[in-house]
């Protein structure tokens, strides 16, 4: 109701005016009832000119054009109806506003001709014509002027609060994106160095335990260190961890990937069957690091195993497989790590299927299934190697 007072207040207030310029106006017609119902229809319609703009504008034109041809308050009775329009036309009613006008301006030039003196008809017709033709024109165009600034200002702030709103999105996800960088390089790279220094030295140790030697404490040092630096690399990997991140690996470096593990003692045999083409980059690098943490588990967990790696190629799908002959029994599930959870998460994300789970033969075997478009032209030759004997 606050909003609306304004316009009835100006309606009020040019319906007083009005009526007090109709009194005075010398050659006005006696104001009876019936002038003051159309004056208080008017006032009542532009009361209510916010909520029905071409509602309003509809019954001011109707009752100030009857009131002119009534009382001929004269030009005064065009107030009002440009109010209206002004309005109507700030709402985006164009041609309404363009039909009243027309309406209202051919009513009253018809009354002026009609009850205009015989000595000077022309001139007070084309004077009192061109200043409401004027008026009324600029009330369209102010019209239009005030609804496209409006909207401007509005598409304006619209942007700024878009702007911020993306300046604000663009910052988290570039320190999401650095964050899961970081994470993905400390759990890609210094996970598997630090299980190759801890299987290594453990290794040393049960050796010299085995001879009846007693483990030096240098080496003993060595073992607690990076069982700790594993520990605590796995709390940092828990905040960090996210679904998916790009790094700058691929399949191609499966064969030095199994020459480390290989110098750590494990034995890896790599095999890649089907005809090898160009693989999306995502898939590319997701299959390498599946590869890469299947083989940090073999040295971590399979105890004196072998590893087979096996790259299939085929024109709808690329498999990778990583499986051992270790320690794992499906007797005891294997509870997934950080590990685990990473290459499920790479691999759903890119619409592929994950199968971790111990044989039923001994050993432990991981599976990715990843779903590709139709291969690229370019292909290499056919490469396949034989399974190799450790270094």
């Amino acid at each position: 109701m606050r909003r609306d007072l304004p316009y009835a207040l100006s309606g009020l207030t040019l319906g007083v005016f009005l009526l007090g310029n109709a009194a005075l106006a010398p050659d006005a017609a006696p104001v009876r009832a019936v002038d003051v119902a159309l004056v208080l229809v008017m006032a009542t319609a532009l009361a209510l000119c916010r909520r029905y703009p071409v509602a309003a504008l509809i019954a001011v034109t109707a009752a100030m054009l009857a009131l002119h041809i009534r009382v001929h308050p004269g030009v005064s009775a065009a107030f009002p109806v440009l109010g209206a329009v002004y309005h109507a036309a700030w709402r985006g009613h164009r041609s309404v506003t363009a039909l009243a006008s027309l309406v209202f301006l051919g009513g009253f030039l018809a009354r002026d001709i009609s009850v205009a003196p015989a000595d000077r008809p022309a001139q007070q017709v084309t004077e009192r014509t061109a200043l409401l033709l004027g008026w009324f024109v600029a009330a369209n165009v102010a019209g239009l002027v005030a609804r496209q600034r409006r909207a401007y200002l509005e598409q304006v702030e619209q942007r700024a609060i878009e702007a911020e709103r993306t300046r604000e999105e663009m910052a988290l996800r570039r320190a999401g994106e650095e964050r899961l960088r970081i994470a993905r390089d400390l759990h890609d790279t210094l996970t598997h160095t630090i299980s190759v220094i801890k299987v290594q030295a453990g290794i040393a140790v049960h050796l010299a335990r085995k001879h009846g030697e007693e483990p030096s404490a240098v080496l003993l040092a060595i073992q607690e260190a990076s069982s700790a630096a594993m520990r605590e690399l796995r709390a940092t990997l828990d905040v960090l961890r996210a679904p998916s991140e790009q790094d700058r690996v691929g399949l191609a470096k499966v064969d030095e990937l199994a020459e480390r593990t290989r110098a750590a003692g494990v034995p890896v045999q790599v095999a890649v069957t089907g005809q090898p083409h160009d693989l999306p980059a995502e898939v590319d690098q997701a299959g390498y690091r599946v590869v890469q943490e299947a083989l940090t588990n073999v040295a971590r967990h399979a105890g004196s195993a072998t590893a087979r790696v096996h790259v299939g190629y085929a024109p709808a799908q690329l498999t990778v497989s990583v499986t051992d002959d270790g320690q794992a029994s499906a007797v005891r599930p294997v509870t997934p790590g950080v590990g685990l959870r990473g290459m499920r998460e790479r691999v759903t994300g890119l619409g592929g299927t994950l199968q971790a789970a111990a044989r039923d033969g001994g050993g432990f075997a991981v599976r990715a299934t990843f779903p590709l478009g139709d291969p690229g032209t370019s292909e290499r030759p056919r490469e396949v190697r034989p399974a190799e004997e450790p270094a």
